[in-house]
């Protein structure tokens, strides 16, 4: 179905609500809400410093990316155990099943764990238990992708990388996130070349805050197969024929670019104009419990503020499975699920 017949505005959001989705860009450590930080810091003693959930919560107003991380990171301090991991991943998984997200994969910083003296295997089996048992009992399936942290240095990537081998088969693929500008993707050609020899999928965040250049660097040294968010590219024409071309996905987060000031309202964000030009974009939610909306939000927001309609709808749901790294069977289920979605709005 290359095509879909319209859906009346009205109607519009009940079909973003319900059409089945893949979700492809989401900080698992970003999907900590306030009441369940709460939660594992009286379980594990640690003090926070903020008196209540309220206050918490009323501290997410950023300005820019590092604002968001500096408060990311504290907030990644209560996780410990391996039942920690699991419960913040199975809280997000069953939070997904009710945007009807049908695939997710999830991207998890490890090096904000070790640095702390998390082991890595604590880190990976509370995930992989989550995900495992979140496809048995909702039907959801995910898989897992190690995030460098690009304010690091690449020896630093290199250690985490060596960590993880034991569970390699856990994990599907690497990531670059954190602070962009100033740590251009070419700090990590070595490490992510290493990563591409084990047969890992190569994904990272470029322009986002940083220039389109990153973005090529990420596509010619990297040899990423997408790019998360990606919505810099629109000031390079040259590279939005390439990633047109060579159907490189972007994992575009709509509130995220508000929360942290990428783009002033909604209503000028550039999905439509990333959708009109050809390019593979996706909607994604990125760090929900900061930025003010799962995928369902970050859809019905962005359509409302845009003018976006349910052949855009289309495109960005069966791009987020032709982008995952499902199989063909999967794809291929996902999508005439997808299909039936839109049959029963005509």
């Amino acid at each position: 179905m290359n095509s879909v017949r319209p859906v009346s505005p009205d109607r519009l959001p009940d079909l973003l609500r319900a059409m089945p989705k893949a979700e492809l860009h989401i900080h698992i450590e970003g999907s900590l809400e306030p009441e369940l930080i709460f939660a594992l810091a009286r379980r594990n003693g640690i003090q926070l410093p903020y008196a209540s959930v309220d206050e918490l919560r009323r501290a997410y107003a950023f300005t820019n990316l590092q604002s968001f991380l500096d408060i990311y990171y504290a907030g990644a301090s209560v996780l410990i155990t391996e039942q920690d991991f699991y419960d913040m991943t199975r809280a997000y998984l069953e939070r997904a099943v009710q945007d009807n997200v049908i695939h997710t994969e999830i991207f998890f910083d490890p090096q904000t764990h070790t640095a702390r003296g998390i082991p890595m295997e604590t880190v990976i089996k509370g995930l992989h238990r989550a995900c495992v048992d979140a496809q048995a009992e909702l039907g959801i399936s995910s898989a897992l992708i190690l995030c460098f942290l690009r304010h690091l240095s690449e020896e630093e990537a290199f250690e985490t990388l060596e960590q993880a081998l034991p569970w390699r088969d856990l994990i599907i693929g690497v990531g670059l996130d954190s602070g962009e500008v100033g740590n251009p993707p070419e700090k990590f050609a070595r490490v992510f070349a290493r990563c591409r020899e084990l047969g890992l999928h190569l994904v990272a965040h470029a322009g986002e805050e940083g220039p389109p250049e990153y973005i090529w660097t990420a596509l010619d040294l990297l040899k990423v197969e997408r790019i998360d968010h990606g919505v810099q590219s629109a000031k390079d024409p040259s590279l939005m024929q390439r990633l047109a071309k060579d159907r490189i996905a972007l994992t575009v987060c709509p509130l995220s670019n508000l929360k942290l000031c990428v783009f002033p309202d909604l209503a000028q964000h550039n999905l439509r104009q990333l959708l009109d030009a050809g390019l593979a974009a996706t909607v994604n939610s990125d760090d929900p419990a900061y930025f003010g909306g799962y995928m369902n939000e970050n859809f019905t927001q962005t359509f409302a503020a845009t003018g976006m309609d349910a052949q855009h709808a289309w495109t960005l749901a069966s791009n987020s499975f032709e982008a995952s790294f499902a199989d063909a069977a999967a794809k291929r289920g996902h999508l005439e699920r997808l299909a039936a979605c839109f049959e029963s709005f005509r």
